[in-house]
């Protein structure tokens, strides 16, 4: 028969082979670290801050640039919206009617600048008056059938 062993806080480790040992660079010759610290001689990567960039093919184009670029990107002008979910403001919004950018700061489900989108998750029993930058259609319908109204924010001021 076995003995069981007990799992208490005393008694954890990780498996064998699970954690090495960082490797000691510049401790001297015998440690097999020593003089050049595993970096080889001379050249761009033996010297401090001579990293490369990722994708470095040594000075031939990279491949990323070789490929095509096809198709419409909008990276430098896409607008990122900081989401709110119709069951998080039933949940913070039990006792008040109104719903304000200010009062979504101050409950935590906003932060920072960007503008504040609506969408349609969960369910809304509450008429609420919500303000926004954006709404998704399944959210306008289910705070007009719950009563409340929507208020669109401009942009510009986010």
């Amino acid at each position: 028969m076995t003995a069981v062993k007990t799992l208490s806080l005393n008694t954890l480790s990780p498996k064998p082979g699970a954690r090495r040992r960082h490797k000691r660079v510049g401790c001297g010759e015998g440690s097999g670290h020593g003089k050049t610290s595993t970096r080889g001689q001379k050249g761009q990567g033996a010297r401090s801050g001579g990293k490369r960039m990722s994708g470095f093919s040594g000075g031939q184009v990279p491949l990323f640039m070789r490929f095509p670029k096809r198709g419409f990107r909008n990276t430098a002008f896409r607008t990122s919206f900081q989401v709110v979910h119709l069951d998080d403001l039933a949940r913070v919004f039990k006792n008040t009617n109104e719903v304000s950018l200010e009062s979504l700061r101050v409950h935590g489900l906003i932060k920072g600048r960007q503008p504040v989108k609506v969408l349609g998750d969960g369910a809304l029993e509450k008429p609420l008056k919500i303000q926004a930058h954006a709404f998704s259609k399944s959210a306008q319908e289910k705070i007009a059938k719950a009563g409340g109204s929507v208020e669109i924010l401009s942009r510009r001021g986010a």
